[in-house]
């Protein structure tokens, strides 16, 4: 049986100026039950529309459209009965606890009393919060409001569960225990579930996937099938020595012919169809390129650029050169930070930390929700005070001159903070006017970081109805607009899409080289090993710092990961060479992130 039947379904949505925009175009779907199926799609593809029609949340403008064997339009009650949807946000109600949410939720849905217990015990088991029920919803790490979510909208049995993004903004840990929850649910209660997903290593968990671009499908198939779209085309290279891996990523996408580049393992993979040794990177700095097996988001970035190809939809990225600047070691210090603590009551979230961040440098933060990188985050920002310790920014002590400190910042915070209501420019007047730019001053830097970011497109739109990518952009563009020495960012790529994610890192690559200091706090692997250098927190305190394969080796070296988990493939196998009994088997990067974090506690407790 199908769960969802879609036969040519379209949707029109008309515009206040009278423009009639086409979010899904004579889209054919089938989805057994029974089974996980995933959605990928880059921003503004259709996604979230084709989840809310399958809902009853909207109505079609043509087509055909069946869930559970009922005519959505005709029956939307009914459909609603038999189905449990989680969107982006879902609405826990943070001053109840845990109980009370599952409790308010059994009574929403008509749950009766008799099978409470039991259905509540089962999930609270299968999420692990049955330790927390006391606690308040508000008090509990991303990960925990999550599975929570989830378990809310399991108080009754559903015959579809619909799942929206569910983990954005989650640490690579709680992601991992929440998709060993979705397969233990499709296992035991043959729970057919289909979820839309910014991330290729989730998809690729399900058995089927369906590629969504412009409101049509591109193609649907296994993973394998998918992975198999870019065979013979994917190719590694090791940068040399002192090159960052963004520069080598950012001088590969300036080259014709290279459908995509992205760094892992201390490698950058790349996309080509042609001859590798013809690029003029490689023959420049002597490189050699080897060929790799194909990946399910490498199958997923061809069928995009070569769509993109036939209709030129993809917007234009940066064009962006090399640029002379000191290395960070022979820069000044931009940031110092020593023996910072801060305390909450008798609750110490960040103990006695110490580092230092260089002019131009690209300094990331790891750890799991809960490890202090937020806190500490946000006392680099000037946004909170330290309980103790020295903090000094652009060289002005955060502690005695907090106003003139942040004056040589720019922040963007990980959920969209900007005007929703206001456009695009007027969000971007605002937001210069606020940092003291006036006159021709601050309409020439209005028109220069909306050409710097793509946005003039889009300069008259509502900041609020833009596609996620565009407006991690405008708040890019927001933040720069005064031109600060260092800009912070704080997962700023969550829950965007591969394609967003590459053009992202290609304008971090252009602001560090020309000198900008860049602080960012991230969830993902290739990230991390973008950065020049990284520290690992955990309950507070910084257990690792080094450059992104010193930490790695580290944590091998040391067996904090019991030599169980090895370090990405290309790592993997150098570390084999000089005599380290690693396993066979090499699992993902986000994987490798879970271990980090998982030692990073143990070292922490």
């Amino acid at each position: 049986m199908m769960v969802i039947e879609a036969k040519g379904l379209t949707k029109h949505f008309l515009q206040k100026d009278g423009e009639t925009v086409e979010a899904l175009r004579g889209v054919d779907l089938s989805v057994p039950e029974g089974r996980l199926t995933a959605l990928v799609g880059p921003d503004g593809a259709g996604k979230t529309t084709l989840m809310r029609l399958i809902c009853g949340l909207m109505t079609k403008t043509a087509g055909e459209l069946k869930v559970v064997g009922l005519d959505v339009t005709e029956h939307p009650q009914a459909v609603q009965d038999l189905l449990s949807y989680m969107p982006q946000k879902f609405g826990l109600y943070e001053d109840l606890t845990v109980q009370e949410n599952l409790d308010l939720y059994a009574d929403l849905h008509g749950v009766p009393q008799e099978l409470r217990a039991k259905r509540f015990a089962h999930l609270l088991a299968m999420t692990e919060l049955a330790p927390f029920t006391r606690r308040l919803a508000g008090k509990l790490s991303g990960g925990m409001k999550q599975k929570l979510g989830l378990a809310c909208t399991l108080v009754r049995s559903p015959k579809l569960l619909l799942l929206d993004e569910p983990t954005v903004g989650v640490d690579p840990l709680s992601r991992r225990e929440l998709w060993q929850i979705l397969q233990q649910l499709v296992r035991e209660e043959h729970l057919s579930v289909f979820v839309s997903t910014a991330y290729m290593e989730e998809a690729a968990l399900c058995e089927t996937v369906y590629v969504l671009n412009r409101g049509r499908f591109l193609k649907a198939g296994t993973p394998e099938e998918l992975r198999s779209v870019a065979k013979g085309t994917c190719y590694a290279v090791r940068p040399p020595e002192g090159m960052p891996l963004r520069s080598l990523q950012s001088r590969l996408l300036a080259e014709p012919g290279i459908l995509d580049a992205v760094p892992s393992g201390g490698v950058v993979r790349f996309i080509l169809r042609g001859n590798p040794q013809e690029l003029s990177t490689l023959a420049t700095l002597n490189l050699l390129a080897k060929p790799i097996a194909p990946r399910l988001e490498d199958g997923f970035m061809t069928l995009l650029k070569e769509d993109a190809a036939k209709s030129s939809s993809l917007p234009e990225t940066a064009n962006l050169g090399v640029f002379a600047v000191d290395s960070p070691e022979e820069a000044p210090v931009e940031i110092e930070v020593q023996d910072l603590v801060r305390k909450f009551g008798d609750f110490t979230a960040v103990s006695h930390t110490s580092f230092a961040v260089h002019r131009g440098e690209v300094f990331g933060l790891l750890g799991p929700n809960g490890a202090g990188k937020t806190t500490t985050f946000r006392m680099l920002c000037g946004l909170l005070p330290a309980t103790s310790g020295r903090l000094s920014v652009a060289g002005v002590n955060l502690r005695t001159a907090r106003i003139e400190a942040r004056a040589n910042v720019g922040y963007v915070a990980q959920k969209f903070s900007l005007y929703s209501s206001l456009s695009v420019y007027e969000n971007l007047r605002f937001f210069g006017g606020a940092y003291g730019l006036t006159g021709a001053h601050l309409f020439q830097r209005i028109e220069a970081v909306m050409a710097e970011f793509h946005l003039r497109e889009v300069a008259d739109h509502a900041a609020g109805s833009l596609p996620g990518g565009y407006k991690q952009r405008l708040s890019m563009a927001a933040a720069l607009i005064h031109e600060p020495k260092i800009l912070f960012l704080d997962e700023p790529t969550s829950g965007i899409d591969p394609l967003a994610r590459r053009t992202f890192w290609r304008e971090i690559t252009a602001l560090s080289e020309r000198g900008t200091t860049i602080i960012i706090t991230t969830h993902f692997m290739e990230e991390a090993a973008l950065a020049d250098r990284v520290i690992v927190m955990a309950d507070g305190h910084v257990t690792m710092d080094g450059t992104p394969r010193e930490v790695f080796c580290e944590a091998a070296k040391l067996k904090k990961l019991g030599l169980d988990v090895p370090l990405a493939t290309e790592l993997g196998c150098e570390l084999r060479a000089s005599g380290l009994a690693l396993p066979k088997d090499i699992l993902t990067d986000d994987e490798l992130v879970a271990a980090l974090t998982a030692a990073a506690r143990e070292e922490g407790a």
